[in-house]
């Protein structure tokens, strides 16, 4: 499939651009071809990041999948996502952060009671911000359809002893990540509103996604 060069992903030439605000969903389809650029506007943000088969929402991005495809458990440039069958639905084709976390999933109630204290149960996470926009979009999706998500730029070593830690993020203002589908695809953001560990240096901000049309051989 071919590419467009960064040089000529020019924001004027985007055919679609947005702002997500701290803490706030967003879903989109992107077409088979296009390339999809989630921008870090100010540095060390989290973006908690599902995909869904268009044609068929029971196939979607498949966390132990992508890791066994390309035998890394981080992803960055060239690192195909795959999906719950097998197939490559997007391919990162520009990754300027570096390396982005497959393991540490998506905030919510729950995780936030056990992890840091009862009295944050009720702060806003990722994982009711997924559940509004499924629920918004329709066409059944649900709860069920939650799966474990991508956190572009969030910073997750694995320790020696084989545990997570949720460490400052390694981005920086101004930095990016690309992705060109393969497919049709359902793209789910939610842009993260932790306070609770540095993945968002305890500072939530947005962050901005561009789509472009690729060239159209590329999607004969």
């Amino acid at each position: 499939m071919k590419t467009l060069e960064t040089a000529q992903l020019k924001p004027e030439n985007a055919v679609y651009q947005a702002d997500i605000l701290a803490g706030d969903p967003w879903m989109k389809e992107i077409k088979k071809g296009q390339i999809c650029r989630i921008l870090d506007l100010e540095g060390n943000q989290a973006v908690d990041t599902l995909f869904y088969s268009s044609e068929d929402a029971s196939e979607r991005y498949s966390a132990l999948d992508t890791i066994r495809a390309q035998r890394n458990i981080y992803l960055t440039k060239g690192s195909p996502l795959v999906s719950s069958e097998g197939r490559v639905m997007l391919r990162i084709t520009e990754d300027t952060c570096g390396r982005h976390d497959t393991l540490g999933g998506a905030c919510a109630a729950e995780s936030n009671t056990t992890r840091y204290a009862l009295d944050k149960k009720h702060m806003h996470n990722c994982r009711d911000n997924f559940l509004l926009a499924l629920a918004e979009w329709g066409d059944g999706y649900s709860k069920r359809d939650l799966t474990s998500n991508i956190n572009f730029f969030m910073n997750v070593p694995v320790t020696p002893e084989g545990q997570l830690t949720f460490e400052d993020g390694i981005s920086g203002s101004g930095k990016y990540i690309d992705l060109q589908a393969e497919m049709d695809v359902i793209c789910l953001v939610s842009n993260c509103p932790q306070l609770n560990n540095p993945c968002n240096a305890y500072n939530p901000t947005p962050v901005r996604i561009l789509i472009w049309d690729a060239p159209a051989e590329s999607v004969a």
